[in-house]
C-alpha cells in the first residue's frame, strides 16, 4: 500500500536526467511567470 522510501528512490533513478531537468525548469518558468505576474499587478494597482 505506502511505498518505502528505497522503492521511491529506486522508481526516481529509473526517469532520465533530461526529463527531471525538463520538469524542474517547466516549475521554475511557471513560478517566475506567476510571482512576477503577482508582482507587475500589485505594483500596477498601486499607481
Amino acid at each position: 500500500m505506502f511505498d518505502s522510501l528505497a522503492d521511491r528512490i529506486r522508481e526516481d533513478e529509473q526517469i532520465p536526467a533530461a526529463q527531471r531537468y525538463m520538469k524542474w525548469t517547466a516549475i521554475l518558468v511557471i513560478s517566475v511567470a506567476l510571482f512576477g505576474g503577482l508582482y507587475l499587478g500589485i505594483q500596477y494597482l498601486n499607481i
